[in-house]
């Protein structure tokens, strides 16, 4: 199956993101360890987590802050 063509403008406003990375802006939730969805601002983090704590409450949730370089952990 071939790719989906791309124009160039498209292919610079795609950011590429790394699981072993922490995010260097914003908010990203910490699940088990392992970084995952990154959100502008706390509000939306901490909603976030909320939601996937309600469903999956075995789950070990963080917020964390990429400016301050500071996990916080959500219960």
């Amino acid at each position: 199956m071939k790719k989906p063509l791309m124009l160039p403008e498209e292919q610079h406003a795609r950011r590429v993101r790394r699981a072993d990375r922490a995010p260097v802006d914003g908010f990203s939730l910490v699940v088990d360890g392992h970084y995952k969805n990154e959100y502008p601002d706390e509000a939306a983090a901490k909603v976030a987590a909320a939601e996937l704590l309600g469903r999956y409450p075995m789950l070990l949730i963080e917020i964390y802050d990429g400016e301050k370089q500071v996990r916080s952990k959500f219960s």
